[in-house]
């Protein structure tokens, strides 16, 4: 559809604009002035789009393809006989026996009493019996409402490329262009299914943006002193269909309740401020023109007056060119794309950036997100913060490298090209390369032979011991897994030995049915899955092939708590102030590298504060997680931790 300042053109750039500013894991995106929709549409496959706009065909439109998540089946209509609905509109004989209103006919196609030539009288008369027949199957409910918006926004699209105009609605070519002659087809839309809560909507955009928040926010307004509703009133009346008292040589409706103050130079500037104020979003992106009532200085002082002043930017874009017609000058047509970051941090616990807050994650998006749970159960596990982290990380990750890998529930759970997981813990990863390379048949035959030789139960003590025994002597990877089904909650326990010492887990632990199931899902999964296990230590980790499509996620130990892996006494490395300052050179050299990271950890946990980590962590952005740790021995009884996630994007 053409349109007065469509973006079919800039859409790439306003994603490059996007991808430079953002951090990578926005989630809400808001198209406040749509018109045709072609901004969010596009944006539609990557975020939840809300999407508005004052005039209602606009509305239409967005209902049918932003809101909107499936395709329509029309159930009822096929009952009646009507399979294919659209061909039926289409192709429908059209009788002049008066049983439909003609108003599109009667005003804006040529007949005996109008002389408008918007559109041929043949054309005119199909939209008009579409139209009507639209609205009886909605009230005989025989559509539902997607297939009422779909139905309808499929006949507002179709009108523009049977239509005898030059652009816009505003005046009708004098004579028929080719494409007048053509018979009329209504629209197929192409319906993307985000799996998200999108929403349309059809206010005033300044009444609209109080009651909105997200996390980008993008403001295409009106540029000029063109009102939008007379240049597309055929547009609006097919819409609405509510038969508008007309006036003029062009049979225009009355427009007076939709006209846009920001096609007002003495009001543009004021409303534009009341927009940006208001507004409840992260990012701010921007697009205007040299044509434009407000300058770019104007719109640059707004912008910094209620965002983050050095976040402020301004990218030009040549869009076209044209001759004037006054003289033989050449005019450089200019598209702005202004960005800034809003100055609206949620939360302040400590004087660094903590820009996101666990709580404000949308209920909806916590509740859709599944998530695969590992078969162990490591002290400090991330499943249940998940929902709150993954969404924080890159959409796009060429090599994903889990660092501290641990119970692996953050690697199974990643999209990424190819996934290394690494953990100083030989057992573990040895167990993961077993499963890995190991039929899932024969993983389970070999559990089920195991419990059936020791009699394992969670009564018989004396089978687990004789089991533990066995396998510190043979070391065999899915007996260690086995073992700890039946041990102490299921936790990994070593001695300096490397000999595997979790006491039995009476009444409590077994192999049961849920874990045979979660074990097989995680088998399924790994095995589907570009992943390699190493067992390095952190320090030794080659990071020199890691570029800026890559990233690191850190989970180590943390200094301040008390979980049983970092006292040195397991077998394995200790965690003390020595390992905690190279994983901070670690990762200001990642920094340096252009290598993305995420580092979990607690800046404070009861009355502790790592000092040490709040001084380091300033440079970067830090997201505060609500954290639950029920298996854990560190978990505070009294007072609080502070888990953050902190990023270098």
């Amino acid at each position: 559809m053409r349109f007065i300042g469509g973006k079919s053109q800039l859409l790439s750039d306003i994603e490059n604009v996007i991808i430079k500013n953002t951090y990578g894991n926005e989630r809400v995106f808001c198209d406040i002035f749509s018109g045709t929709g072609s901004v969010a549409r596009y944006f539609k496959p990557k975020y939840e789009v809300h999407a508005n706009d004052f005039l209602h065909f606009s509305y239409v439109l967005q209902k049918a393809t932003i809101e909107n998540n499936k395709e329509p089946l029309f159930k009822k209509l096929v009952a009646i006989g009507i399979v294919n609905p659209i061909k039926f509109l289409e192709e429908t004989e059209l009788l002049n026996n008066g049983n439909h209103e003609t108003f599109v006919a009667d005003n804006y196609a040529p007949n005996d009493n109008c002389n408008r030539m918007y559109l041929s009288k043949r054309n005119a008369m199909r939209i008009d019996f579409i139209r009507n027949t639209i609205e009886v199957w909605k009230n005989q409910e025989l559509i539902d409402e997607i297939e009422y918006y779909y139905l309808l926004a499929s006949l507002i699209e179709g009108v523009p490329y049977i239509s005898n105009i030059t652009g816009t609605y505003g005046a009708y070519l004098k004579e028929w262009d080719k494409r007048a002659y053509k018979e009329f087809e209504m629209a197929r839309l192409d319906i993307i299914n985000n799996n998200k809560a999108n929403r349309s909507y059809n206010v005033d955009a300044n009444k609209l943006i109080s009651e909105l928040e997200g996390d980008i926010l993008y403001i295409d307004p009106p540029y000029n002193s063109r009102q939008y509703a007379p240049n597309y009133h055929l547009l609006e009346t097919i819409s609405r269909y509510d038969k508008p008292v007309i006036r003029g040589v062009t049979g225009m409706r009355p427009y007076d309740d939709v006209k846009s103050a920001f096609c007002v130079k003495s009001e543009v500037h004021s409303v534009f401020e009341d927009l940006i104020a208001k507004a409840k979003f992260d990012n701010i992106i921007m697009s205007y023109s040299t044509e434009g009532l407000m300058s770019t200085s104007q719109i640059e002082k707004t912008l910094k007056r209620y965002g983050i002043e050095s976040s402020y930017k301004q990218y030009d874009i040549p869009y076209r060119k044209y001759k004037s017609k006054i003289s033989n000058e050449t005019k450089e047509l200019k598209e702005f794309i202004f960005y800034i970051r809003k100055n609206n941090p949620k939360i302040n616990y400590f004087p660094i950036p903590i820009l996101a807050v666990a709580e404000k994650v949308p209920e909806y998006h916590t509740k859709r997100m599944k998530y695969q749970k590992s078969p162990l159960n490591y002290i400090g596990g991330k499943f249940k913060l998940l929902p709150q982290i993954i969404p924080l990380f890159p959409r796009q990750i060429n090599t994903f490298v889990d660092l501290f890998a641990g119970g692996c529930n953050v690697s199974i759970n990643i999209t990424a090209e190819k996934i290394i997981c690494n953990d100083i813990n030989t057992k573990i990863i040895d167990m993961y390369r077993t499963f890995h390379s190991t039929d899932r048949v024969d993983i389970i035959n070999h559990i089920e032979k195991r419990i059936n030789e020791y009699s394992l139960s969670k009564e018989n003590e004396e089978g687990f011991i004789a089991f533990r025994n066995y396998y510190n002597k043979t070391q065999n990877p899915i007996d260690l897994y086995t073992l700890t089904c039946y041990s102490f909650n299921y936790q990994f326990r070593f001695n300096n030995n490397h000999e595997y010492n979790n006491p039995f887990g009476r009444n409590r632990s077994q192999f049961s049915e849920g874990m045979r199931n979660n074990l097989i899902l995680f088998l399924e999964k790994i095995k589907s899955m570009n992943i390699n296990f190493t067992s390095q230590d952190f320090t030794e980790f080659d990071i020199s092939k890691l570029n800026h499509d890559d990233m690191v996620y850190c989970d180590p130990p943390y200094l301040i708590t008390t979980g049983s892996y970092n006292d040195g006494n397991r077998g394995f490395k200790d965690w003390k102030d020595k390992q905690e300052t190279a994983l901070y050179n670690l990762l200001d050299n990642l920094h340096k590298q252009g290598v993305k990271f995420a580092l979990s950890n607690v800046l404070t946990h009861k009355d502790i504060r790592n000092e040490k980590l709040i001084e380091w962590c300033k440079k970067y952005i830090v997201t505060a997680i609500e954290n639950d740790y029920s298996n854990s021995c560190y978990n505070a009884k009294k007072g609080k931790s502070l888990e953050v996630l902190i990023t270098n994007y």
